[in-house]
């Protein structure tokens, strides 16, 4: 079998099991328990010959203030060398929950220069449904990776730069979360946090793409997006901490938009910093 070139952000569980044995194939694990859970609500099976990319531990900044920033280029190299990954691997990138917290570690990737990556559709729950193998999750013990990354600085932004942004019609921030956090109707899991969302962003919930754990299909996206945005702005994505801001982000390549970028801080950062301005309702 040759090697793979992916072509698209989404693989089915189908192909992926047809492909299993392609040379430069690497299946990663990037679940995350969700908001308020436990890293015991995690499975303890991965798919077969996966590698578990933990997230929390492993793939963020753990001296940051807030939770899951970005890697710089140097640690970000060091934490793929040490799964094994080229710059020749084709990466395929799946959760627990169907599509969650994968499409952070697809987004991860992108902004560090490989797009030979792509999200599994349904994930995990998918994959079992399918009943394709699966073993215990272990620690990756194999050969060391090549990987060289190279970041590019607009996938993400700052609150500086999401700030100076809000008075310009030509960008428009998505906020992932789900809509009464949005409101400000609820508390936010995270203690200290005000409520309410960013002026002159909107609502789009990342569930609203999906549907039973997979995306829904480009058409349906798109018309999601049309409704809040016109094609020519740029798209700035906001959530709870800049994990399922990334499904969003998923869903506008979908489409084949470009030009759109992550809020990493989020709301965990934006909720916490009282000199920024809020709304609700």
């Amino acid at each position: 079998m040759s090697d793979i070139v992916l072509k698209t952000p989404l693989v089915s569980v189908d192909w992926l099991y047809e492909n299993l044995d392609a040379p430069n194939l690497v299946i990663l694990d990037a679940s995350l328990p969700k908001a308020g859970m436990g890293e015991e609500t995690l499975s303890s099976s991965l798919i077969e010959g996966a590698r578990y990319m933990d997230l929390k531990n492993r793939w963020a900044h753990n001296g940051a203030k807030f939770p899951n920033t970005m890697l710089d280029a140097a640690n970000f190299e060091q934490a793929a060398q040490n799964l094994g990954i080229d710059n020749t691997s084709a990466l395929v990138i799946y959760d627990q929950h169907g599509i969650y917290s994968s499409a952070r570690g697809w987004y991860m990737f992108r902004a560090m220069g490989h797009h030979n990556v792509a999200v599994l559709d349904g994930g995990l729950p998918a994959w079992e449904h399918a009943a394709y193998p699966v073993m215990p999750k272990k620690e990756y013990l194999g050969k060391r990776g090549g990987f060289s990354a190279s970041f590019g600085a607009n996938s993400f932004k700052n609150h500086s730069e999401v700030f100076t942004s809000l008075e310009d019609s030509s960008k428009q921030v998505l906020d992932a979360r789900a809509r009464d956090r949005f409101l400000g109707l609820v508390e936010e899991p995270r203690e200290g946090l005000r409520s309410g969302h960013i002026p002159g962003s909107k609502s789009l919930p990342y569930t609203e793409l999906q549907e039973g754990g997979k995306m829904k299909d480009r058409d349906a996206v798109d018309a999601m997006f049309s409704k809040m945005t016109d094609k020519e702005q740029e798209l700035v994505f906001s959530c709870g901490s800049g994990i399922t801001a990334c499904v969003l982000a998923l869903g506008a390549e979908l489409t084949g938009r470009s030009g759109y970028s992550v809020y990493d801080g989020s709301w965990t950062e934006w909720g916490s910093l009282q000199e920024l301005p809020i709304e609700k309702g």
